[in-house]
């Protein structure tokens, strides 16, 4: 089963979003576990979760997954940023025990001038700071295009924090297609060896989500800007071959486009035809 969906607003809350899915021909969603800017989050009402459930079962949804707000550095230099990285952290992951078994993704952060080795350690002394034994939500680092002083933008790089992380079993690793294009990664020409790639340094087993997005920019740029699907350097073919691809089957894919409704509810029924053969 494919199992696809766009980012949404967390302000509408779980039943919504899902209706919205639902409406939108996807069976996932991502959302911002509070403004993406940062702040507090919303309260979370047990019955509007309940009717989410409901939904989720009814229509056969995959795992969904949060992110973390855009703000969180967890291997920021200054030590109160670090700070609201870990209880940010700390905070979205006791509140998403309300829907178990889930994912958090998030950036894992710029080392803003403290280099990459000193940045990889920041950031698995927070993680080691807030996963639990009891947690069933699975914490993902996103692959990253490696502008400025960003970490992730290699494989290597997410090795690097996973190999210092306690609770690996609580770790894995969501796949942006932009992200890793933009980085350096040849997905429209050598998928397989890229898969294989991060098979050798990570392990696809630990590969748990992609987010599904088109590239304004070239090869290697090391930009981040998404685009819609097919309107980007990384092209309709190429994102079909990533979804249809056997050693991703099952994973939810979430669409990040610069988009609105309409435009994804598009782009989801093109991809599901793709991917089915149908007409």
């Amino acid at each position: 089963m494919l199992y696809i969906g766009n980012h949404t607003t967390s302000s509408k809350g779980y039943a919504a979003m899902a209706r919205q899915m639902i409406q939108n021909g996807g069976n996932t969603f991502a959302f911002f576990t509070r403004n993406p800017r940062g702040g507090k989050a919303k309260a979370i009402d047990p019955k509007d979760v309940e009717i989410y459930r409901a939904l989720s079962e009814e229509n056969h949804f995959g795992k969904i997954v949060a992110h973390a707000p855009y703000t969180l550095n967890a291997c920021a230099a200054k030590e109160n940023l670090r700070d609201f990285a870990r209880e940010t952290m700390a905070d979205d992951l006791q509140r998403l025990e309300m829907t178990p078994g889930n994912y958090y993704n998030f950036h894992p952060g710029s080392h803003v001038g403290q280099g990459t080795e000193a940045g990889i350690c920041r950031i698995a002394e927070i993680l080691n700071d807030v996963l639990t034994d009891g947690q069933t939500t699975t914490v993902l680092l996103e692959t990253m295009a490696g502008k400025g002083s960003e970490v992730g933008g290699t494989f290597e790089e997410l090795r690097g924090i996973m190999d210092l992380v306690e609770k690996k079993e609580k770790i894995g690793v969501c796949l942006d297609t932009c992200h890793v294009w933009d980085g350096g990664y040849d997905i429209v020409n050598d998928l397989d060896g890229v898969l294989g790639t991060f098979d050798r340094i990570i392990g696809l087993s630990n590969l748990k989500a992609v987010h599904l997005n088109d590239s304004l920019n070239g090869l290697g740029s090391h930009k981040d800007r998404h685009a819609k699907i097919g309107e980007g350097q990384i092209g309709m073919e190429a994102l079909v071959r990533v979804i249809c691809h056997p050693a991703l089957s099952g994973i939810p894919f979430i669409l990040e486009t610069p988009n609105d409704d309409e435009g994804w509810t598009r782009e989801i029924a093109a991809l599901r035809k793709a991917y089915t053969g149908e007409d």
